[in-house]
């Protein structure tokens, strides 16, 4: 029996949360399963990947082939380069020690690539809000200053400036 490692979407419209399962492959989409292994929610940011590591390992080594997104997500998590150190280990290219060491500074590798980008998530959040803060500051002083021009006693001024100019009219008629 051919076997898959692929997603079964669920949630709602526009929201979509997606269960990682061993399937036949002839099975449908969010229909029958084997085995389900993890969880994966692309809402969040960054991604929420939760994976059973030991038994998506065991079903890669037996032949179960993953879609293309869950080879993304299994080699996103180490899946696919853990089968591929053993592999190593197997053919006598690596003792089991080296294979773990260069796994677990993947590992680290890896972990500190998350944590920046959660830092920096964070920290250009931050920045949002406080230009946003600094925007809405501007708005409100632009808005109260036209508030305070609009309430200001302005028309005593405009009729004292038109009445010297109809005198100079008279003056000029006279003249004539």
């Amino acid at each position: 029996m051919a076997t898959k490692i692929r997603l079964q979407r669920h949630g709602k419209k526009g929201k979509p949360f997606y269960y990682i399962v061993v399937a036949d492959a002839r099975a449908p989409r969010d229909g029958r399963f084997i085995e389900r292994i993890g969880s994966y929610n692309p809402n969040t940011n960054p991604a929420t990947i939760d994976i059973n590591f030991d038994k998506t390992l065991d079903w890669v080594n037996n032949g179960a082939q993953p879609t293309d997104t869950c080879r993304a997500i299994l080699s996103y998590k180490g899946v696919l380069y853990k089968k591929h150190l053993e592999g190593g280990v197997k053919k006598g290219a690596l003792t089991t020690e080296q294979a773990d060491t260069k796994f677990a500074e993947w590992l680290d590798q890896k972990d500190g690539k998350i944590t920046g980008k959660k830092s920096n998530l964070n920290a250009a959040k931050d920045e949002a809000k406080k230009l946003a803060l600094i925007a809405e500051a501007k708005k409100k002083e632009d808005k109260a200053a036209a508030i305070a021009a609009k309430n200001a006693p302005v028309a005593e001024e405009v009729e004292e400036t038109e009445a010297p100019a109809e005198d100079a009219a008279t003056e000029t008629e006279n003249a004539e």
